[in-house]
């Protein structure tokens, strides 16, 4: 089955083509939205027929109906009056139909529990069965839906089953229909007229959306709106988390944290110098300067203990070798030493005195000299050389005081001490003390323990800064990280967001222009209906337009205005009006032109409607009951009358409750041919006295006269320009049923001394004569027979109904007038004269009946020879001060 989504993605392609510039980038996110949207399979069990129409109801067990009965309906275009008092059971047939087609009943909903329980029928029981006959213009076209619940089941547990023409049943998926039935639902009942203006703003839009065959381009909307709105997410999250971690940071007290916190700061940061940041964080001044304090080292103990020990035993043995005469011995070597060296191999003079002459035997006898002494200084001689080796290697062990100690800048820890400590370690380096002085070992250990006191204290500190540091910098560095991880990707991601938003903007645009096109003819067909329903409203129905989109606040805007101006309408209109208001938005989605239902029910839409409407009901429902089977469920006689009086063609059916729930259902003619039928009925039952007989007939002769005067007034005052609830009081007022025949006849300024002179003057004697015998006989015997008492009241009836009324014989002034107004009278004429009458979507207002009925008496009849019109059984007698006809016990009939 084809329907208005078909050709969704083809609009949009026209309008991608020739519709508002867009750019490759959009055009492309469009299309790919579309392509994306998973086109659901038909389910099996959905209907595969258009022109579904309801041939029959057939109800056991359920709500008001005990034995079975059947509600037998013509299954093609036309107008059904369901017409019953209340708890006749009329509803329960409609019910049934919406419960076993939907599977629920939207009266139910949102109740207490309360309406749910008792919807089995206490005078039947056993199994609640309900079936729908339907017809289609498929083949097989019988399709036959039943629900049965046995004894001990649930609502909600029924036993389904279709049966499509000769084929076995199957069970029946009601899942498989409910697309259909939300987008052209067919049922509307008197609790929903209000729901559908005073209910949820958004349920009303998404019916009409749907019905307008955009769910694609709904689809294609929100797939591109969660792509924005993730990546608005994803961008969003990004910047929290970037402000958070700008504020951890600051409240860091770590140059690392600074550093980064002025970078993720600004607007937009370069995600690259936040990582290049991060990564070499550990390198910063503070830190560097906290882990080169911790790098310090200075010799080792056993190093420095092992050097001052060396010097120390070569010490000793110098004092052990240095006696005096070691001594002299040692300085004259050395002397000798020199001299030799100075004299070399050649004679020369000495050097000291001058005088003496350093030739070969002397330097023979020097050489000899220095051997002999030599040997006898040795071991001071090697005691002094460990000593200045000693002595060199502990002077080499202190360093230079490190940067770290001595650089400036603000440092988290104190190491003046050590620097002190340091300062004087190092000046060990360039100790000017002599080798051997015996003080220079304690130095060295005074300074070297002090220097590692010092150092360790400074260790110990730098270490709890660093790990003080570490402990609030390391958590925030995975943070740091993940940022830049989701940075990175939003970074990536901005250029597809820009399109996104722009594909968004363009297909809500785009869909707008889709939806104002396809929303015009049911804008149109909203308006027609309303206008034909307001009547005498002041409120008019201007744009149908819908607000919103997916994902945004929806609802239905609706252009009213009182007066002719502009305002909260819903607020002042009555309740009549805001259900006729909901009627007008209700037609156009059940009669779409797509929907595979042909058929419309409606229970009891003329509740809180006055008499205007009501003839403004009449006049769409059967305009709509041209191309559709309208059913209407009604217990107010005031639609029937309608019909019956602006001979509209319908087919009017009586449902009656009798005992234990029995219900039965018939077609009725209109009041006046049914108190005929029943007063030749009564003359043929053998079985009466002849004079209870007569009585009987009498009665039944007087109340189709009064229900004949009542239409031909209330036709007539209408007519003349007389308002509704004018010719309502009017006809409330005529208590007899001479009263009622002289307002007929007479019109609103007749008195009823004056009828028999009247009818005497424009029918004859015979008529004064036969509405003598029928008001009387129902009291007193009458000279005249049974059978021409009925064939007189027949003729004084169709002369009734053939606008006789001598009304050319009036003298000017005294037309119909409301309260008596003549002028006022006249001014309505002239008003509704000027008025435009509104006409229905493409083409005028019918005015007469369709081809095939015929017309008798002022009644319609469809073309099978069913009288139009609503059964009143107790419609004979006097008429109440409602206007309402009133109860007298109807005649005993005879089948």
């Amino acid at each position: 089955m084809r329907t208005e989504t078909d050709d969704a993605t083809g609009s949009l392609a026209r309008l991608l083509e020739d519709g508002p510039a867009a750019d490759p980038e959009v055009v492309a996110v469009v299309r790919t939205a579309l392509d994306d949207i998973e086109q659901p399979a038909p389910a099996a069990g959905a209907p595969r027929h258009d022109g579904i129409y309801l041939r029959g109801i057939a109800v056991r067990g359920f709500r008001g109906i005990g034995r079975e009965s059947v509600l037998r309906l013509s299954p093609g275009p036309g107008l059904t009056l369901v017409v019953g008092r209340n708890g006749s059971g009329k509803s329960s047939f409609a019910e049934a139909a919406e419960l076993a087609l939907t599977g629920a009943n939207r009266r139910w909903e949102g109740r207490s529990a309360a309406w749910r329980e008792g919807w089995r029928n206490l005078h039947a029981p056993g199994e609640t069965r309900i079936a729908l006959d339907l017809l289609t213009a498929g083949s097989p076209a019988e399709i036959l839906v039943r629900a049965a619940w046995p004894a001990e089941a649930e609502l909600t547990a029924p036993e389904w089953t279709e049966q499509r023409g000769a084929a076995d049943p199957a069970p029946f998926d009601v899942e498989a229909w409910s697309a259909l039935l939300a987008l052209h639902r067919p049922f509307l009942s008197y609790s929903e007229l209000g729901s559908l203006i005073d209910g949820r703003p958004s349920d009303l839009f998404d019916a009409l959306h749907r019905l307008l065959g955009l769910d694609e381009l709904t689809a294609a909307q929100e797939r591109i709106r969660a792509r924005r709105l993730t990546l608005e997410r994803a961008a969003r999250a990004s910047r929290a988390l970037r402000t958070e971690l700008a504020g951890a940071l600051e409240r860091t007290a770590d140059t690392r944290a600074v550093e980064l916190a002025a970078l993720l700061r600004t607007p937009d940061p370069e995600v690259a110098a936040v990582e290049a940041a991060l990564t070499g964080a550990d390198d910063t001044a503070d830190v560097a300067g906290l882990r080169g304090l911790v790098r310090l080292a200075v010799p080792a103990p056993v190093v420095v203990r092992a050097a001052v020990q060396r010097l120390e035993r070569a010490g000793a043995e110098v004092a052990r070798y240095a006696t005096g005469n070691a001594e002299a011995d040692l300085r004259t070597l050395e002397l000798l030493r020199r001299a030799r060296s100075h004299a070399g191999d050649a004679d020369c003079v000495c050097p000291l005195c001058g005088a003496g002459q350093l030739d070969a035997a002397w330097r023979a006898a020097t050489d000899i000299a220095v051997g002999e002494l030599a040997a006898r200084v040795a071991g001071l001689a090697d005691a002094r050389a460990e000593l200045r080796r000693a002595a060199a290697a502990l002077r080499s062990l202190p360093q230079p005081v490190p940067d770290e100690l001595v650089a400036p800048g603000r440092r988290p820890v104190d190491t003046a001490a050590v620097a002190r400590a340091w300062t004087r370690w190092a000046a060990l380096r360039f100790d000017d003390g002599a080798d051997d002085d015996p003080a220079l070992p304690e130095r060295v250990r005074t300074a070297y323990t002090r220097l590692v006191d010092e150092l360790e204290h400074v260790r110990r500190g730098t270490r709890t800064e660093l790990e003080r540091l570490d402990e609030v910098w390391a958590p925030l560095v995975p943070r740091l990280t993940a940022w830049i991880t989701g940075a990175r990707l939003v970074e990536a991601d901005s250029a597809e967001l820009r399109t996104v938003k722009r594909a968004e903007e363009w297909l809500k645009a785009a869909a707008g222009v889709l939806r104002d096109e396809r929303m015009a003819p049911l804008q149109e067909t909203a308006r027609w209906v309303w206008q034909t329903l307001r009547q005498q409203s002041n409120v008019e129905l201007g744009a149908v337009r819908l607000q919103g989109s997916a994902g945004t606040a929806r609802r239905v805007l609706l252009d009213v205005t009182v007066d002719e101006v502009d305002g909260a309408a819903l607020g002042v209109m009555s309740q009549g009006e805001l259900h006729a208001l909901g009627l007008s938005l209700f037609l156009p989605r059940a009669t779409a032109e797509r929907s595979p239902f042909r058929f419309v029910l409606i229970d009891d839409p003329v509740q809180a409607m006055d008499p205007a409407k009501v003839d403004g009901l009449a006049t769409v429902l059967a305009e709509v009951a041209r191309s559709r089977q309208v059913v209407v469920f009604t217990h107010d006689e005031r639609l029937a009358e309608a019909v019956r009086r602006m001979q509209l063609d319908a087919r009017v059916l009586e449902v009656q409750r009798r005992e234990r729930s029995v219900v039965e259902v018939r077609t009725v003619s209109d009041p006046v041919r049914r108190y005929l039928a029943d007063a030749r009925s009564l003359m043929h039952t053998r079985q009466l006295p002849p004079a209870i007989a007569t009585e009987l007939v009498a009665t039944c002769c007087r109340s189709a006269l009064e229900a004949a005067g009542l239409a031909r007034a209330r036709r007539t005052l209408l007519a003349e320009g007389m308002g509704h609830a004018e010719v309502e009081r009017r006809v409330s007022a005529a208590q007899t049923t001479r009263a009622m025949v002289a307002l007929a006849v007479m019109g609103v300024d007749g008195k009823v001394d004056d009828l028999n002179a009247h009818l005497a003057a424009t029918e004859g004697g015979w008529a004064v004569d036969v509405l003598r015998d029928a008001t009387a006989g129902a009291h007193v015997p009458i000279d005249r027979g049974m059978r021409a008492l009925i064939a007189d009241t027949e003729r004084l009836i169709a002369r009734l109904a053939a606008d006789l009324d001598g009304s050319a014989d009036r003298p000017p002034g005294r037309r119909a007038a409301s309260n008596g107004g003549g002028q006022r009278a006249e001014a309505r004429t002239r008003g509704r004269s000027e008025r435009v009458q509104p006409e229905p979507p493409g083409g005028r207002q019918r005015q007469d009946r369709r081809p095939g009925a015929e017309q008798d008496g002022g009644v319609a009849r469809d073309r099978g020879g069913r009288a139009g019109g609503q059964q009143g059984r107790a419609d004979a007698g006097e008429r109440g001060a409602n206007g309402a006809p009133r109860r007298r016990p109807s005649p005993p009939r005879t089948r």
